[in-house]
């Protein structure tokens, strides 16, 4: 019945036990272990026979998925991960940059379009840049999805698809934030390029642009968006698997290879594009059959959306093999696989809402009920205490909750170093806890986790928080509490919570305890949890910030509800009657300076206030516009909590910059940028500095957008401890 269904689990634990206490470990101080993290696309819990102990799959419906039982057996296998998004694109942000993907602009939904504007701004560590700091070779293939930036055919950026010349290097590819080499598509493989027989690969096509090398689109034949139709370059969705994997395997070739890298640990980012639908199973890949050859735990032959599943674990025991027959140069006598952390996980849970996709848990993709967001995480490096490297015992099993999002802290803590410091205003993995003691078999401490977008919610900008065995006024209220806010906490910073779930009794969320009238000191508690740490800026801001809070407000009707800690200063008057362009205000011990700062005008700058907010006069309207820009201060150090800003009858453009930092794309309160609704408070910005700028300007984020035309409604800060 499955893999760990007849293991013995006491004989397990003491032979890995056993094995590890004669494994040899190597500190990382010594020699840091190479990294493989390969991803999967939609695959659910359900998904794989690694886990039919815990999703109740029979062995008729249990698809057989040997190399992830491989894996876990060498290694870890984690039954309490999460994504902290359940779709794709917000997902992938968290993995790569260790932070919710909400703080970005991205609400909810995935990036949409051919380009979809880069999530990353250039200055943000990754888990890439951050191995480069370490001295590792970094690669990347498979789907990339968290945004592209073309160029015309002047050179310059382009504003998206329609401007956009394939012939010309890419503006902006996963080589500009940390990867010193990629061969990827740019999203989804059925959007990634045309598909036969489905679209006509024409001068005008929308989708593209194939494959891309570094910063080439290969298959750009010069005729507007064509892309060439046969030959290497050319984008055929059933070959991707066994490009990919090709691709993989050439990366550490070229490693070993060279005498420049060989020396060096590698990272290499491995993100499949199946099993995403359409489903379109390779043939076969390294001579491995595929296509057709999924079967059932039971022996059965099973579907095409199996074989694409099987497609994942066929890759993976193509790349555990080369690992295991593979010398290592760096510890002779020891094959690759002995010192390589690989990680096998999910960008999300299954694209289908069936329990032989998701397991026994609620609902799928899409939603954040477990369906959506539990996904499969197994680990093994057996020279860094991660399982004991023996494929014939049953391998490791923990409980412990852990978050894709958690991979940065990990990997700097499996190198001994450190995350970048936000005392200091530095940005990073500001959402990432290590969970090295729990792969190394120990027990995590409970802490809160957040996972987004949630389609059963009248506005999908919903999201729910976990928080285990959590202590309210002074007594721990046990269980595993999962409580849902509606989209004003991620929109505006303000908790309203609707669903309540206990977790540790309810694991598939069939009991609502939202209304039961003896948690109530507990909902409060979490809602306070949530809005901390909602808006502090990142789990690890919220461990310094203070509850002292300063709304800094222009509008005449301002959305800041009332809360403890907070401290409203309206400034409409003082700004309406200000001659100048710079007006100093003092708010409970701290002085912000805010300068009205001139655009293409000759007219000098000076504040103006209406109902929605504070403009500035000598532009083309009394708005932030034409080129203007408002530049604020601090005295003391503080952390930005959110800027509103409002569109109204204008535009959502421009960016806002902290010193001399990457600009971003500046959203608002009632305007969005994408495809979907992404409306709400600039939040996020992190730490400023004492006497540090943070710039909101009306000059467009790349010089080719439309400006930005807009009013700053509020701005609020948090204190320091």
């Amino acid at each position: 019945m499955g893999f760990y269904r007849n293991c013995l689990m006491l004989a397990g634990c003491l032979l890995s036990a056993l094995s590890f206490l004669g494994s040899g470990v190597v500190a990382a101080s010594e020699l840091p272990p190479n990294v493989v993290i390969m991803m999967a696309d939609d695959m659910g819990l359900g998904d794989t026979s690694a886990y039919q102990d815990l999703n109740g799959n029979s062995d008729e419906s249990q698809i057989l998925t040997p190399n992830m039982e491989r894996l876990a057996r060498l290694g870890v296998r984690m039954t309490d991960a999460h994504t902290p998004s359940s779709r794709c694109s917000p997902t992938r942000y968290g993995l790569i940059t260790g932070r919710y993907p909400w703080r970005n602009r991205l609400k909810h939904w995935v990036l949409f379009g051919a380009q979809g504007d880069p999530m990353i701004e250039r200055d943000r560590p990754t888990i890439a840049t951050q191995l480069q700091d370490f001295g590792y070779h970094t690669g990347m293939v498979g789907k990339w999805h968290v945004g592209l930036r073309f160029r015309k055919s002047d050179d310059h950026p382009a504003d998206g698809w329609d401007d956009a010349d394939l012939k010309f290097p890419l503006y902006d590819t996963p080589l500009d934030h940390g990867f010193d080499e990629c061969i990827i598509t740019s999203r989804s493989h059925g959007t990634s390029g045309p598909k036969s027989n489905t679209r006509q690969n024409t001068s005008e096509q929308t989708v593209g642009p194939g494959h891309i090398e570094g910063r080439t689109a290969i298959g750009a034949t010069g005729n507007g968006k064509q892309l060439v139709e046969s030959g290497p370059n050319a984008y055929i969705l059933e070959d991707l698997g066994g490009r990919h994997s090709d691709h993989a395997i050439d990366f550490l070739n070229r490693h070993l290879k060279n005498t420049e890298t060989a020396a060096s640990p590698f990272f290499l980012y491995y993100a499949c594009n199946s099993n995403h639908s359409p489903y379109t199973p390779v043939d076969s890949i390294d001579g491995q059959p595929v296509k057709g050859e999924s079967r059932s735990v039971a022996g059965q032959k099973m579907g095409e959306r199996e074989d694409f599943v099987y497609e994942n674990d066929v890759a993976l025991g193509r790349l555990i093999d080369y690992l295991e027959n593979t010398p290592d140069p760096r510890r002779p006598g020891h094959s690759l696989v002995d010192n390589t952390l690989v990680i096998f996980t999910s960008d999300n849970g299954a694209e289908k809402n069936r329990d032989t996709a998701t397991g026994r848990w609620r609902s799928n993709k899409g939603s954040c009920y477990e369906g959506g967001h539990r996904v499969p995480f197994i680990a093994a490096c057996p020279a860094a205490g991660i399982g004991d490297g023996n494929d014939e015992t049953p391998g490791l099993t923990n409980e412990s909750l852990i978050c894709l999002t958690d991979l940065m802290a990990t990997i700097a803590d499996l190198n001994e170093q450190s995350l970048s410091s936000i005392e200091d205003g530095a940005k990073g993995a500001e959402d990432s806890v290590s969970i090295l003691p729990a792969l190394r078999g120990e027990k995590l401490a409970p802490r809160p986790m957040f996972y987004n977008d949630h389609r059963q919610a009248d506005d999908p900008a919903a999201c729910a928080m976990r928080l285990d065995d959590p202590v309210v006024n002074g007594n721990r209220v046990d269980g595993k509490w999962k409580i849902f806010f509606d989209a004003n906490l991620i929109r505006r910073g303000i908790p309203q919570p609707f669903e309540l779930y206990d977790l540790a009794v309810d694991p598939y969320e069939q009991t609502n305890l939202i209304n039961d009238v003896q948690l109530k000191e507990l909902i409060a508690h979490l809602s306070s949890v949530a809005e901390r740490h909602r808006n502090s800026g990142g789990h690890r801001l919220a461990e310094i910030a203070s509850d002292q809070r300063v709304a800094f407000n222009w509008a005449q009707t301002p959305f800041i509800p009332e809360s403890p800690g907070l401290t409203l200063v309206d400034l409409r008057e003082r700004f309406q009657n200000e001659e100048h362009s710079t007006v100093s205000v003092e708010a409970e011990g701290v002085t912000a300076k805010f300068t009205a700062v001139p655009g293409s005008s000759n007219y000098p700058a000076r504040f103006s206030v209406n109902p929605r907010g504070v403009g500035i006069e000598g532009g083309a309207f009394k708005q932030v516009d034409d080129g203007e820009s408002i530049i604020v201060t601090f005295d003391k150090d503080v952390i930005v909590e959110s800027v509103a800003i409002v569109a109204g009858n204008g535009v959502c453009g421009g960016f806002y910059q902290v010193g001399e930092g990457s600009p971003l794309a500046i959203y608002c309160v009632d305007a969005d940028i994408d495809a979907k609704d992404q409306a709400g408070i600039l939040s996020d910005i992190g730490l400023l500095k004492a006497g540090t700028p943070l710039r909101l300007d009306s000059h467009p984020h790349y010089g080719v957008e439309a400006p930005g035309q807009w009013r700053l409604e509020s701005l609020t800060i948090r204190f320091l401890k």
